[in-house]
């Protein structure tokens, strides 16, 4: 697509007999973005080029330290600002993107459709808040259609250590979207944090809209969940939870009214945080098992039972995962093994 939009450029130089002639960059269709509809295709939005999963150059890729785990699916995250408008950055890290801007995920795997995308989920500010979008590609890999309702999609991959999966993979409906995405009951970006950003080389101070004038914001940075050079395995861990856990387990998220709260900003020596916290209600959740986090005991902290099962009712997250995400739950085993044992 990028060659045809090179041979369009080049047969207007032709055209006009100059070679001062330059081709606009496409922008992104703002008035769809900022409008009230929902459009039944993605391609309304004109974030990618025609017929393609390509995006178009105008938007912004940004990757994470440590990203939600999905499935070992590999996404590719992007957003895009009006023209003229700035986001800020909150003291906490929070980036307040303004009216009109939008944010891109697409989720694959590199042995799945040849590496295309299989769905592509937005986040939309509007005037009248936040609304999140799920698009399911379609088999041509040409546009993706609009799944409100969510869908269950068959999907066979290799993780890293070389297992094969075969899941039906789960598109999210638009109430799922909220779930997650739900802070003091209105929909808010949950992924985009300035200490969990890896800016773009020389990017210090400005990037595309992104103003960073707050340096308590970026200080410090998360580390990479699974880089031992990045930072020790407690904050490793921290990070991990903060990323997978904390949209919900925070005092105005949907899991609020658990007690366990995990954001990176919390106290980690906390009962809040799981040490030595209990159960809040009855049932299968916690397996039996006293505390969220026993202190040097992975195998009797149900945090641990619950990443490590796909059984609803139990798993957590309960949304986003048909997998069980070994590499992730090891680190959170050996963060918990080495705490010093309660004494008693």
């Amino acid at each position: 697509m990028k060659r045809v939009f090179a041979a369009l450029a080049a047969a207007l130089l032709c055209a006009s007999g100059s070679s001062a002639v330059v081709v606009p960059v496409p922008e992104p269709d703002q008035s769809v973005i900022e409008g009230s509809v929902l459009p039944p295709k993605l391609s309304a939005f004109r974030l990618f080029w025609p017929d393609s999963s390509q995006p178009l150059e105008s938007l912004t890729p940004y990757t994470l330290r440590t990203a939600l785990f999905s499935d070992y699916t590999e996404k590719h995250r992007m957003f895009w600002i009006p023209k003229g408008r700035k986001a800020s950055v909150a003291a906490d890290g929070g980036i307040a993107f303004p009216v009109g801007s939008i944010i891109v995920k697409s989720f694959g795997w590199p042995d799945v459709n040849g590496g295309r995308p299989v769905e592509t989920r937005l986040l939309i500010h509007r005037a009248e808040g936040w609304v999140a979008l799920p698009y399911i590609w379609d088999a041509d890999g040409k546009d993706a259609t609009l799944a409100l309702g969510g869908r269950r999609v068959a999907v066979s991959f290799k993780s890293p250590d070389g297992e094969t999966h075969d899941i039906r993979y789960a598109v999210p409906n638009k109430n799922q979207c909220k779930e997650c995405h739900s802070l003091s009951g209105e929909i808010v970006p949950i992924g985009p944090k300035a200490r969990n950003f890896v800016l773009p080389a020389g990017a210090t101070d400005y990037w595309r809209g992104i103003t960073f004038d707050k340096p308590a914001a970026l200080k410090p940075v998360m580390p990479q969940w699974d880089d031992p050079k990045s930072g020790s395995v407690a904050d490793r861990a921290r990070a991990y939870l903060d990323v997978n856990c904390a949209h919900c387990h925070n005092p105005a998220g949907s899991a609020s009214n658990s007690g366990l709260f995990l954001r990176w900003t919390d106290d980690p020596t906390t009962v809040n945080y799981g040490i030595g916290k209990r159960p809040t209600a009855a049932g299968r959740g916690s397996g039996g098992m006293d505390f969220a986090i026993a202190p040097g005991d992975p195998d009797h902290s149900y945090m641990i039972y619950r990443l490590e099962s796909t059984d609803a009712g139990i798993a957590m997250p309960e949304v986003g995962r048909s997998t069980v995400h070994r590499e992730g739950a090891a680190l959170l085993r050996q963060w918990i093994a080495e705490m010093p044992k309660a004494s008693h």
